[in-house]
């Protein structure tokens, strides 16, 4: 079922939800309210007043109203729009602008008369900021008030630009930018630095006056925020909660970003439950965790206390269903990543036969491979199969300019050693410094400035994988088209993404193929190439045989592990093995120290890698398993044919 949303389990929240089964159906589904008021106010000759947002959020919304007016004929000439924000200093002209922004999604496609579009002016004096929020907020209380409010919600738990610590009853206004929602901008500004510190934002006093408030949010990166600004006391330290004292408003969410609310992530606290196994695993591991137990030291009063009577009552007694559960997390633990030959594998996560796999490790970018599974490529190549290693992207935008200037230069040096004729190279050497010189923030490189670093980012995978024990023929390099746009945003998948895909894996046909399987961002490299192997793997299964018995196996990056009751093949990995990964990670020279993406983690990807496969380990440790090293964690896909 397309929406989600269950009134009866909604006793924790405390304003209302919606939850759809993905971003693009939610979309559609606020794009069609939006053209169902249009259309009564045209139907009443008056204007529909519009408050929107910004950012990745209400992309698909804009989509499918400039849809429904190509397609429809919905006209927008009744249409008054406010947007919510806009950075200072910001020239309408920007890229990072939200004119721009507006422009480019919406505005461009439709018939809306722009003088009927305002947006706050980032052009502005500092002293004529004040005088221009007054009249912002004038225009808008003339036209009687917006009918309805887009927004989306920040990780700070901000709605518009109104931070922590703004009033419930503020204005339009100029802001200041936390320091967590500059970090999150940095990509698209080409690094926080050259993130404006202010804004000027609508204030939550305006926004309530709305007759109608959606806030939407996606993907698991918002889930923690949305559990605060639904379940949470009301507070200044997430202004998002404020909406709780709205009687108008109404969160409209994909799974991911609801899968922290009680009623999907524990359940048994909010209703009786069909108790599946997979249900019960989560349920006795989060009983487990919340009293610091190991599983097999769970009792009657434990379940009873904590909500999980129903469970006890209708799967008791509770000691065989902590025997039972502890014996499904110990059949995870196999260090056969590849299978056992010549094994009983009938409680083991992989099958024994053949003894000798086909295995491809396809990794988005051209260090994930050994960031999130170096210990079991290493395991898999030392067991005998044969592994090759595919490296989807480039990943040319994540090099540093003065990274690329120094191999070129050492070319130049190179040449000239040894009286090779470098005319050419020098005059190339010098255009791109150049063009550095003088780039601006987010600026696209030249394509010569692309090669060099993609040629950066291969001569440091060739390593690792080399390391790691492979031939060069069992190393390959995709680049796959959708990601080479020489820019943070990058183009749409296509079949040609498709087909190199599909091609890799006739020549190979694997037996196993391990995928990033990190859906915390819908719009990153992860997914998006996680999704063309999927597809490419669909196709394969309708017309060959082999690609039936092939299984996926789903590993994450630098940042998030699986849970633990999700973990379906857990590859312990020894101290000395950790050591070997960590060099692995290590022949990605410019990733380390200080990469260029590097997020909100100040640690270094091997340092990441390291401690969370350490913190895996320990979570099995915890729950009364065998205490390892460390582990890595994979979860098997399951295709329904």
């Amino acid at each position: 079922m397309a929406r989600l949303n269950l009134l009866e389990e909604t006793r924790f929240e405390k304003l209302p939800v919606s939850v759809f089964e993905n971003p693009k159906i939610a979309s559609i589904n606020v794009a069609h309210r939006i053209a169902e008021l249009i259309k009564s106010k045209q139907a009443n000759n008056t204007p529909a007043v519009l408050g929107l947002a910004t950012g990745v959020t209400p992309i698909a919304v804009y989509a499918e109203l400039v849809r429904l007016h190509k397609e429809e004929g919905l006209s927008f000439k009744n249409v008054i729009t406010f947007n919510l924000d806009e950075y200072y200093p910001m020239a309408p002209t920007a890229a990072q602008s939200y004119v721009t922004f507006m422009n480019e999604n919406l505005f461009n496609h439709i018939d809306i008369d722009k003088k009927n579009v305002h947006i706050p002016d980032g052009t502005l004096a500092l002293e004529d900021i004040p005088a221009f929020c007054l009249e912002y907020e004038k225009k808008i209380g003339d036209l009687g008030g917006l009918d309805i409010q887009i927004l989306g919600i920040g990780r700070t738990g901000h709605i518009g630009f109104n931070e922590p610590g703004s009033a419930p009853n503020s204005g339009t206004r100029l802001v200041t930018l936390d320091d967590l929602t500059r970090r999150d901008a940095a990509r698209d500004f080409g690094g926080k630095t050259f993130v404006p510190t202010k804004a000027i934002t609508m204030g939550i006093g305006t926004i309530f006056k709305a007759r109608e408030i959606i806030l939407m949010a996606w993907s698991r990166k918002k889930a923690s925020i949305i559990k605060k600004a639904v379940e949470g006391e009301i507070s200044g330290d997430v202004p998002a909660t404020y909406l709780q004292l709205s009687d108008h408003v109404e969160f409209i969410l994909d799974a991911p970003a609801a899968s922290e609310l009680t009623r999907f992530d524990t359940p048994w606290l909010v209703k009786d439950c069909v108790w599946t196994d997979a249900l019960i695993r989560k349920a006795v591991i989060w009983l487990a965790n919340t009293l610091k137990k190991p599983i097999l030291k769970l009792t009657e009063d434990d379940y009873n206390n904590n909500g999980m009577a129903q469970l006890a009552t209708e799967k008791g007694p509770v000691y065989n269903i902590n025997i039972h559960i502890f014996n499904k997390l110990q059949h995870t633990i196999t260090g056969w990543p590849g299978g056992k030959p010549n094994a009983d594998d009938s409680q083991r996560p992989e099958r024994a036969e053949p003894a000798k796999k086909r295995v491809i490790i396809f990794s988005p970018h051209p260090d994930d491979d050994v960031i999130s599974m170096g210990g079991t490529f290493l395991r898999l190549v030392d067991q005998g199969h044969d592994v090759h290693v595919a490296y989807q992207t480039s990943g040319n935008t994540a090099v540093w300019d003065d990274d690329a200037l120094r191999f070129v230069e050492f070319n130049v040096d190179f040449t000239e050693k040894m009286g090779m004729d470098n005319t050419h190279l020098k005059d190339l050497y010098n255009k791109m410094r150049a063009f550095i010189d003088q780039k601006q923030p987010n600026q696209i490189d030249t394509p010569e400035i692309q090669t060099v670093k993609g040629l950066i980012r291969k001569g440091e995978a060739i390593a690792g994988a080399r390391y790691c024990g492979l031939e060069d023929d069992h190393i390959h390099f995709q680049a796959l088209p959708f990601y080479e746009s020489g820019k943070v945003q990058k183009n749409p998948v296509t079949d040609a993404d498709i087909e190199l895909t599909i091609a890799l894996l006739q020549k190979v046909k694997p037996q196993q193929v391990y995928a990033a399987g990190d859906f915390e961002d819908p719009h990153g490299t992860h997914i998006v190439c996680f999704n063309i192997i999927l597809e490419a793997l669909k196709r394969l299964r309708k017309t060959e045989a082999w690609a039936q018995d092939c299984w996926l196996w789903m590993y994450r990056g630098a940042w998030h592990e699986f849970e633990t009751h999700e973990i379906e093949m857990a590859v312990p990995i020894s101290p000395q093995e950790l050591e070997r990964k960590k060099y692995a990670i290590f022949k990605h020279q410019s990733q380390k120290d200080r990469a260029v993406f590097p997020g909100d983690d100040a640690r270094e990807f091997w340092q990441r890698a390291e401690d969370r496969n350490r913190d895996t380990a320990k979570a099995y440790d915890e729950l009364g398993l065998a205490e390892y090293e460390a582990m890595e964690a994979f979860v098997r896909w399951k295709f329904k044919d």
